[in-house]
């Protein structure tokens, strides 16, 4: 937006139209008739060339005018196909926009105070869309203007607006747009996106990812990371046409948890380092007030039976775990077997001529619910100096009073319950000496390892409880592998390891508020040492503290990102979020000042002075208002990216690609998944565009799709 003077007036009628009319025909007149300008050929020619280029300078100016009364009504239309997006090594595309600065503030201000034909999306054509809407029900004949209004090309001149809503001006007062990018180097302070339901969230995610996926880092793929509460099926297919590409490398393939489908398995969580992570488990308690006595509890409780089953030679998993918080006697009974057939093979003489001896009188009051045999062991232990770390866990846990172990233990049954319910038991508990299951097997430290991409499908909206466990669960492991990484590296334990050998980790976390707990804050405070780069895309500012349930928290939880995009969101908070940190600036207004002063002088020749002025003073206001986040178009925002520098963007509409044809029953199954599986279709849909194109898929993958469209359907009936 040029801005030659202090005050620049572009909302107003482009009277330079005038004087190119006037310049065309002076100089029309001196190429045909110039003897009637009293000239030679030879003047009238070089006459009419002086007028044409007085005339084309006047037309330059008339076209600012005119293009920015058409930007600030309908932005041109901006579609890109999946296979023209950039890949860069060294920067991230983000879509096209601008830099807001000064001169912007002004102009954004002025625009509702100018002449509201001008400044209106629709301008003069409510007429005929309402027309429109009248004979939409009109017969044949007539229904077939109808159809003509609503035809969506430049050569309707009643053409619709697109289905974006918003301020169409917030981003048209500047017509020349720049390819925005982020520099990658910045990606490792981490990335928040903030906006409301359906106005593009996904779109973005969509596109970082598929920048993700195409890069190489010294030829090696980058590892790509999606947590997706809701089941994008759209999404999806776009990781695995990406992740399938015939430059992709065979070890970066995509690894599908899609809700409670069986065709993929999962274990993320094996140990890492030696240790066993299970305790962790106890993390999405609740730890405020009382509670966190009753989380304290249950994290060693779990350690307790994790460290106890790695010394009998089982690998722990939810189901072994939930069975023995229910039943802790025969773990105890099992390990002392174990423990006493090393150490003191006669000890279980004494042990069995103890249980002879109970009764109901002789039973201490603590041990009375208990198994025989538990209490015998007890005694006996309680008579002899025998130190096993595990095996005194085990003791100081059925030394409590059945009951009261019950209710320090009742706020982790339900969490276990979720994390064994159905199918999602057998993704997180495959049978590992099954041979003939198919199903991959994995840990976050192989992917890391495979530079692999994976897509980690929630399905919250068919359960929103068992999904925000297990996503939480999966997240924390990750957590601790960032940790492990940091320390010694992604191939420690392999010949020629070094700490120093790192990759960038590019973890997607949608909706994430439902995935996080207290560990997500050391994640993004400290894991980018990692490598570990997170894109978090949720809705409010809100939602992050609720989840976490204290202020501070989510605090510090925001103040972790460098990064920020700001779509449309309707909560004034959030919108503040932004606003508040960008500084005010000074603008030039003009006002109109007019005045009259009676004479004085009874017999002078003069009544009254009037006189009119325009003012050039200089206001403070703020940079961009919550309003205007709040009136954002879809498909755009503010970013706030490299040290705090502001850019008005918006996003690619994605456009049909010719080699990505699915079968005509794929086709048909996902569209039934984009109208039911998630809420209500992507934003870009109603356009006339695809939203994604398909692709071949496997055979597997298509199982999969099916069923989720089947739990989809019977969720809906």
């Amino acid at each position: 937006m040029a801005q030659p003077h202090a005050v620049e007036v572009l909302l107003r009628p482009a009277v330079e139209l005038y004087t190119v009319a006037v310049c065309t025909g002076a100089a029309i007149l001196c190429l045909v008739a110039p003897w009637s300008l009293a000239l030679n050929p030879l003047l009238g020619l070089g006459s009419a060339l002086a007028f044409l280029t007085f005339g084309a300078i006047r037309l330059r100016d008339a076209w600012a005018i005119l293009r920015y009364r058409r930007n600030i009504r309908r932005l041109p239309r901006y579609v890109m196909t999946s296979r023209d997006v950039p890949v860069s090594q060294q920067r991230l595309f983000v879509g096209r926009g601008f830099r807001w600065e000064q001169r912007h503030a002004p102009a954004d201000a002025d625009l509702p105070a100018g002449v509201p034909p001008l400044c209106r999306a629709d301008g003069d054509l409510p007429a005929a869309w309402r027309l429109e809407e009248q004979l939409e029900f009109a017969p044949f004949p007539v229904s077939t203007l109808a159809r003509a209004l609503a035809w969506d090309s430049p050569l309707n001149p009643a053409r619709p607006l697109p289905p974006v809503g918003g301020l169409p001006r917030l981003h048209g007062i500047e017509p020349h747009e720049v390819d925005v990018t982020l520099p990658l180097g910045e990606r490792v302070g981490h990335t928040l996106v903030l906006g409301t339901t359906r106005v593009g969230k996904t779109r973005l995610a969509e596109l970082f990812i598929t920048q993700d996926i195409r890069r190489k880092v010294r030829g090696e793929h980058e590892v790509v990371i999606v947590f997706d509460p809701k089941g994008d099926a759209d999404l999806l297919k776009r990781m695995y046409v990406e992740a399938s590409a015939p430059g992709a490398k065979a070890s970066s393939t995509c690894s599908i948890w899609a809700g409670r489908t069986s065709r993929r398995a999962t274990t993320p969580w094996a140990g890492s380092g030696g240790s066993p992570r299970w305790p962790r488990i106890a993390g999405q308690l609740s730890g405020e007030g009382n509670s966190a006595a009753f989380r304290e509890f249950a994290w060693r409780f779990v350690n307790i039976i994790a460290r106890a089953l790695v010394e009998l030679g089982q690998r722990p998993d939810y189901l072994l775990i939930q069975r023995h918080v229910i039943n802790i006697d025969a773990l105890f009974i099992e390990y002392a077997q174990h423990f006493f057939a090393k150490n003191e093979p006669k000890a279980w003489e004494i042990i069995v001529q103890l249980e002879a001896r109970l009764n109901d009188k002789n039973i201490p009051r603590n041990m009375i619910g208990r198994e025989k045999r538990v209490v015998a062991l007890e005694q006996y232990l309680s008579q002899v100096r025998v130190y096993d770390p595990v095996l005194d866990g085990l003791r100081s846990a059925v030394r409590y009073d059945r009951t009261y172990f019950d209710k320090i233990v009742a706020s982790l049954l339900p969490l276990l319950e979720k994390l064994t319910t159905g199918k999602i038991a057998q993704l997180l508990a495959p049978n590992y000496s099954d041979l003939s299951d198919p199903r991959p097997i994995f840990d976050w430290m192989q992917i890391i390892r495979k530079r692999a991409v994976v897509y980690v499908g929630l399905d919250a909206l068919s359960d929103a409880e068992v999904a925000a466990a297990v996503g939480n669960s999966m997240f924390s492991d990750l957590v601790s592998v960032a940790g492990h990484i940091y320390k010694f590296g992604i191939d420690d334990g392999l010949p020629g390891a070094s700490a120093s050998v790192k990759v960038p980790i590019n973890v997607h976390a949608d909706e994430f508020n439902e995935l996080m707990g207290d560990e997500f804050i050391p994640m993004i405070n400290k894991g980018g040492g990692a490598g570990v780069q997170v894109t978090a895309y949720t809705q409010t500012l809100s939602d992050i503290e609720a989840r976490i349930g204290n202020r501070a928290k989510a605090g510090q939880v925001v103040g972790n990102f460098n990064n920020l995009f700001m779509l449309r969101v309707r909560e004034t908070a959030t919108a503040e979020l932004l606003t508040r940190q960008l500084p005010k600036v000074e603008v030039y207004t003009t006002s109109l000042v007019s005045g009259a002063t009676d004479s004085s002088d009874p017999t002078g020749n003069t009544a009254f002075t009037s006189n009119t002025q325009d003012r050039v003073t200089s206001t403070s206001v703020p940079l961009i208002e919550p309003s205007h986040v709040v009136a954002l178009p879809k498909g755009q925002c503010f970013a706030l990216i490299e040290g705090g520098n502001l850019w008005k963007i918006r996003m690619p509409l994605p456009a049909p690609d010719p080699d990505e044809a699915m079968p005509k029953d794929l086709q048909e199954l996902a569209g039934y998944m984009r109208q039911h599986y998630v809420e209500a279709g992507d934003w870009w849909e109603n356009q006339g565009l695809p939203s994604l194109q398909d692709s071949a898929l496997p055979v597997d993958l298509m199982d999969d799709f099916k069923q989720m469209a089947g739990d989809a359907a019977a969720a809906e009936a």
